[in-house]
């Protein structure tokens, strides 16, 4: 009948997959798989290190470098998520910084330290829940709504600290320092948190809505999504994690200060979120690439602290990648197939 495939296409799909194999050796080949790209560049800023420093690769340093990026690590997870559903929260580097302050005032008065765990991360979801219940039902931009929240917090920061630095001693000391077979903890709460953010966006109904949200708003009220209530929730597990950062931040460091977290600790995170392939527009995003971005990210201020280049241009390096990241991102989403 007219409808048997021809004897020849058999031999055109078994000649296809040679071709195919060829092209994916091309180094543009190589760009069009998952975060290639990203990997390619991470391993040449690796290898220019190392080439240059000798002590970028002994083991104290690498250690140095996966404590200092976990804490980027656990606010880029909570934020990959909730720029997947479309949402955008600018104000999580300063709830960290508002939450490693009172933290440290009630351990520096004598509070226990589970007391001081439980409160810091309820005041941290609670900010991050106002952040919601304004972009929800204000209809007011999250960029603008989260920015000013922000100001407003590194402000509240300042207060709480008074502008002094505040020891805690040796409390939390074994969270920020010590480390279980080799690996340290800090490290070990960011790949949980991050293990935990990437299964439910892949498995969970709640990741497979804030995809749906992302997409079109719209059509995800429609086919029966609590738009409203999806978004309250993820704006404060937004705030609980950027919470957990702050008390990350403060064990490591064993004292809070004045700027401490803040706007740098956030555009960090999103540089990392939005160069690992989570759309701005919403509706795209992956963990796998986040973290190739934290890694990337930490990696390049060490290699900068290491071949002592001026701190100041950890600042400059940042913004660049990040507004270069924004470019491409957008030219992959109109590149793909439906735009």
């Amino acid at each position: 009948m007219s409808l048997k495939t021809p004897s020849a296409a058999p031999d055109a799909v078994a000649a296809a997959p040679p071709e195919r194999t060829a092209s994916r050796l091309t180094p543009r080949a190589l760009l069009h798989v998952p975060h290639g790209g990203l990997v390619v560049v991470l391993v040449l800023v690796a290898v220019f290190t190392a080439l240059q420093a000798d002590s970028f690769t002994s083991s104290q340093n690498l250690l140095n470098v996966t404590r200092q990026i976990s804490v980027t690590a656990v606010i880029a997870a909570g934020l990959t998520l909730l720029m997947t559903a479309g949402g955008m929260d600018f104000s999580m580097g300063s709830n960290a910084a508002v939450t490693l302050s009172v933290a440290a005032q009630f351990l520096s008065k004598g509070h226990s330290t589970a007391v001081t765990v439980v409160a810091s991360l309820l005041l941290a979801s609670v900010i991050g829940l106002v952040n919601g219940l304004v972009v929800t039902f204000t209809r007011v931009a999250p960029f603008v709504a989260t920015l000013a929240t922000a100001m407003l917090l590194d402000g509240v920061a300042l207060l709480v600290l008074n502008g002094e630095s505040i020891s805690i001693g040796v409390k939390m000391s074994a969270l920020g320092n010590s480390s279980l077979l080799g690996i340290p903890y800090l490290l070990i709460v960011a790949l949980l948190v991050l293990a935990l953010i990437g299964l439910a966006m892949r498995f969970a109904t709640f990741g497979r809505d804030a995809f749906a949200m992302g997409g079109n708003e719209h059509v995800a009220r429609l086919s029966g999504i609590n738009v409203s209530g999806r978004k309250l929730a993820l704006y404060a597990l937004a705030g609980a994690l950027a919470g957990l950062a702050g008390l990350m931040l403060l064990s490591r460091l064993g004292a809070a200060a004045p700027n401490t977290g803040g706007l740098q600790l956030q555009l960090t995170a999103v540089a990392a979120v939005v160069i690992g392939g989570t759309s701005l527009a919403g509706g795209h995003g992956t963990i796998p690439g986040t973290i190739l971005g934290v890694m990337l990210l930490g990696v390049v201020a060490n290699a900068l602290n290491l071949l002592q280049v001026n701190s100041y241009y950890q600042f400059v390096v940042t913004g660049a990648v990040l507004l270069l990241a924004a470019i491409v991102n957008e030219f992959q989403r109109k590149s793909a197939p439906g735009h």
